[in-house]
């Protein structure tokens, strides 16, 4: 199974400053969602690491957190060779599994890690990223994103080269996080399959982090792929619900409601004094099979979001619980080629038509 997103990065940063010596990945860390015992449980040998920085970093401090980032999967991979094997190709995923290894991918959480460079984009691609997010929670100069004021309606002439300069190169577009205007005119840009590495049906949880149906309509002529997300806030209305209000607080007390750090104290904070709603794994598959539904199901995935995010589903708490899912869908009649092709089938289809594009792309610095 290949999974579109994690966040073990940043919360590796935020819990020890990337220091194995304080927190040994090789054992079960309760701190985290994300170790090797689960997700050897979890059946996962393929991983998209997300390489994210706080959207509050800009400039050169938001290229130089990414390197960082970077650094810190790579040597992650170094020192755990038993278990991980760096891939930056759909031949090189295959080839690490064959090893028993898990392919370890890097994706890019926002476009402010490039600081309006396609330079940078083109060394960061040099570096092992295959795919990148456009937009976090804020807008960048060039797209706008899902949770922040509309200022350019889209993308800007700039932000559509930086969608045919990753074409060019093969690295994925990645449209979570961004608006519904910047969704559509990508669609429309991108000469190869563009991705949502992490988010679920706006359909059935009506969040603007999710992908609204015309959208996912559109998936199938492009070849593209909905990573389905766990995110408790983003499959469950009660729990979207809930977050909304905490969102207000937030912005009550001055504090930025898209700050992940923020949110994550203030649902701690919450959760002391009042009962929580919680997701199931049921909300999960309601929007796997909305997805199969729309846009077929050669364009579903899996983008769990572990470590990025506080509340997810009772019974997929951590990515030892992969599992559970595959048994649900598999209870409601789902047959092993649908669920292989969920599994892993779709994104390496994916990777090697975006491959595919770049070797038919000409240069064009």
């Amino acid at each position: 199974m290949i999974d579109g997103h994690n966040d073990l990065a940043w919360a590796m940063r935020t819990l020890c400053q990337y220091d194995f010596d304080v927190v040994d990945l090789a054992e079960i860390v309760p701190a985290l969602q994300t170790d090797i015992p689960r997700l050897r449980a979890g059946g996962v040998t393929g991983q998209f690491w997300s390489v994210y920085v706080s959207a509050t970093l800009t400039g050169a401090d938001a290229v130089t957190a990414t390197l960082e980032q970077i650094d810190f999967v790579r040597r992650l991979v170094d020192r755990h060779r038993d278990t991980f094997q760096f891939a930056r190709t759909s031949e090189e995923v295959e080839h690490a599994r064959n090893n028993g290894r898990i392919a370890s991918l890097l994706g890019m959480e926002g476009g402010h890690s490039i600081d309006n460079s396609l330079g940078v984009l083109r060394m960061m691609f040099d570096l092992g990223v295959r795919y990148m997010t456009l937009t976090h929670n804020h807008n960048v100069a060039w797209a706008d994103s899902a949770t922040d004021e509309v200022r350019l309606g889209g993308m800007s002439p700039f932000g559509e080269d930086v969608v045919r300069e990753m074409n060019r190169l093969g690295m994925l577009v990645d449209l979570s996080h961004v608006s519904d205007d910047v969704m559509r005119q990508a669609l429309r840009v991108s000469a190869a399959p563009v991705m949502f590495s992490h988010s679920s049906a706006r359909s059935i949880c009506d969040v603007s982090r999710n992908v609204p149906d015309d959208v996912l309509a559109n998936l199938a002529d492009n070849g593209g792929l909905c990573m389905v997300t766990f995110v408790a806030d983003f499959v469950s209305p009660s729990v979207a619900a809930w977050v909304g209000e905490t969102r207000s607080t937030l912005a009550e007390r001055g504090s930025d409601p898209q700050s992940p750090a923020s949110m994550a104290a203030i649902i701690r904070e919450l959760a002391a004094t009042e009962t929580v709603p919680h997701a199931t794994v049921d909300d999960v598959v309601a929007h796997f099979e909305h997805v199969r539904e729309v846009a077929g199901i050669d364009h579903v995935g899996i983008g769990g979001d572990f470590d990025g995010a506080i509340l997810m589903p009772n019974g997929l708490e951590d990515v030892s619980k992969y599992p559970r899912l595959f048994e649900a869908l598999r209870a409601r009649g789902w047959s092993r080629a649908d669920l292989d092709k969920v599994a892993k089938g779709n994104i390496l289809r994916v990777l090697r038509e975006a491959e595919s594009t770049a070797r038919s792309t000409p240069d064009g610095y």
